[in-house]
């Protein structure tokens, strides 16, 4: 049943535009793997059933990544939670039972760490899947990728199918999404504070206090321990990826800060949430396996508003 891929395998990365498909595609390129395959969403809808079959069958892919996903902030998931959840649960569905039936020799599925449990102990192992009730302002996403990693663990258990599932923990990077209202805290604040940079502006407002911990992940090196797992890992239960270290947003802020090279203040409105006080994944299994982070979080900001600012209009879509 196990199986590692072969350089020579086509390789479907489903989802090969954004954040994390880009990243993984270029992470098999650097290492030798020529034959991807990638189709956009007007060539493929991966919602719809009878295109997704007959995209399997005719293309015959070896090996699958499944990063394709509908995705939001907070405000989205809130009021479209029905589409969250249809949607992605479709796409899974479809794209998993398209692999088994067309004999896909392997298959990794990307999840979130927003499946753990609202009050999971921290850091978060695998273990904590499951064992009490979610967040509910993402609730509709989370159940859905919950689906798609027991989907794989379930075909796996009654077909041997070697479809496998991991668990990354917030990235960021090239091909991020930079929007104001729907793009992550890290994005966020780098364009903030670029724009306040060239405007001139007295001081950047920021939301909460700053207390909050987060973990922050290159999206390149997500890529890496992905590719990782394709080559050495057989397992049945998901794995985290993530860094297994955290900082305050408020820390967060002043390397921002610091990399835009903007001069004004920072200030607090304490009056908007927080969130949760703390996300960290326990990363031991990982680590066990032999994959380690390379890149730390000084340098990644670096890189990721290099990449802001040299790509602006795209940043900014």
């Amino acid at each position: 049943m196990g199986a590692g891929i072969e350089k020579t395998d086509k390789i479907y990365v489903a989802g090969h535009r954004g954040l994390v498909g880009s990243a993984i595609v270029r992470n098999l390129r650097e290492k030798g793997y020529q034959n991807i395959i990638g189709r956009s969403h007007s060539e493929l809808d991966l919602t719809n059933q009878a295109q997704v079959r007959t995209f399997f069958e005719e293309e015959a892919p070896e090996v699958v990544v499944l990063a394709a996903a509908k995705v939001g902030g907070i405000n989205a998931n809130n009021t479209a939670p029905a589409d969250f959840a249809y949607e992605n649960m479709q796409i899974q569905c479809n794209v998993i039972k398209s692999a088994h039936d067309t004999g896909v020799k392997k298959l990794l599925f990307l999840g979130s760490t927003c499946i753990y449990p609202k009050l999971a102990p921290q850091p978060i192992p695998e273990g904590a899947l499951l064992t009490g009730p979610l967040e509910q302002t993402n609730e509709a996403y989370a159940i859905a990728k919950i689906s798609g990693l027991l989907m794989c663990r379930f075909f796996k258990r009654q077909y041997g199918d070697n479809f496998i599932s991991c668990m990354p923990t917030n990235l960021y990077g090239p091909h991020d999404n930079y929007e104001l209202e729907g793009s992550h805290v890290l994005p966020a604040m780098i364009r903030r504070f670029h724009e306040a940079a060239c405007a001139g502006k007295p001081f950047v407002e920021l939301w909460g206090t700053g207390s909050p911990l987060r973990e922050f992940l290159y999206v390149d090196d997500m890529a890496d321990a992905c590719v990782f797992l394709l080559e050495n890992y057989d397992g049945e239960e998901h794995v985290n990826i993530g860094t297994g270290k955290e900082i305050t947003i408020r820390e967060l802020a002043e390397k921002v800060k610091a990399v835009t090279g903007y001069e004004g203040e920072i200030h607090w409105n304490d009056s908007m949430p927080d969130g949760t006080p703390r996300k960290l994944t326990d990363v031991t299994k990982l680590h066990e396996l032999g994959w380690q982070h390379k890149v730390e979080l000084d340098e990644g900001i670096e890189l990721a508003y290099r990449w802001f600012v040299e790509n602006e209009e795209e940043a900014r879509r």
